[in-house]
């Protein structure tokens, strides 16, 4: 090869290379992540810059209306999405026919009872009338807390679905009475404690950590999840998106931010 073939050769390789650099570059994967305004946002930009670091780029995409968030996954407007507890997404699958799975917990919000008559369950007096949610899932997760707490049993077959008349025993003789949720906190004037999901007692004020006589546990079958669509839920991007979403960074952020009354599950 003559020295001006060599230069020439050179030349092209240096040229093929660029258009290589180029091309990868391009290629750089954006994975979008749905959520929802607030502390799925907030948290999310915690995991973006955890993800960042381990070279994984995320676009945290925020929806005011969170009905949408399950279909634009399905219809691939995105890639996951991360804004619902594991029983609502599950039925949201089954009612749609989304080819869609749940690859990790998040964070759960808690229900918890809250009281402005009792300091502690200890209080309790046989038959006091207490207030939960009247819709079916407001109260079948109101059942499971109230289990939890040993006030109540219920079958066993009932699962996530229970109803008052699922109840196998009520060792106080608890009157239970179903309540709108917007009106609960209403009610704490006149019920030994009311069951108020998280979003409705922020509204009020209140927060499970510190103003509830008990609150659910972070492991709850309620904890959020992390969804993808079923044929991306082995790709190498889901994994780190997991490792970032579970990282220490992120854990010690939602502890020192919300202090419990937003709960880590993992």
């Amino acid at each position: 090869m003559t020295p001006r073939s060599f230069f020439a050769a050179t030349l092209l390789l240096a040229a093929l290379s660029a258009q290589d650099a180029l091309a990868a570059a391009s290629q750089v994967q954006v994975v979008k992540v749905g959520v929802t305004p607030g502390t799925h946002t907030q948290i999310m930009e915690q995991v973006r810059r955890v993800a960042a670091s381990q070279g994984l780029t995320l676009d945290v995409v925020v929806f005011d209306q969170p009905e949408r968030i399950d279909a634009a996954l399905a219809a691939k407007q995105i890639d996951a999405a991360s804004f619902e507890d594991e029983p609502h997404f599950e039925a949201q699958c089954k009612q749609h026919g989304y080819a869609l799975t749940s690859v990790a917990t998040t964070v759960t919000f808690p229900i918890a009872l809250y009281s402005r008559k009792l300091t502690n369950l200890g209080q309790l007096q046989r038959g006091a009338t207490i207030a939960i949610p009247d819709d079916r899932e407001g109260t079948a997760r109101a059942l499971v807390l109230l289990q939890n707490y040993t006030l109540l049993t219920f079958r066993d077959s009932a699962g996530l679905h229970a109803t008052l008349g699922d109840i196998t025993s009520n060792r106080l003789n608890l009157k239970i009475r179903q309540v709108p949720r917007a009106q609960l906190f209403d009610t704490l004037n006149h019920v030994a404690f009311a069951v108020i999901d998280s979003d409705d007692a922020a509204r009020a004020g209140l927060f499970p950590a510190r103003d509830s006589l008990g609150l659910e546990d972070a492991r709850s079958p309620y904890a959020n999840v992390l969804t993808v669509r079923d044929a991306d839920r082995t790709e190498p991007w889901v994994a780190q998106l997991v490792a970032a979403y579970h990282s220490n960074d992120v854990a010690h952020f939602i502890l020192t931010r919300y202090q419990d009354s937003v709960r880590r599950p993992w």
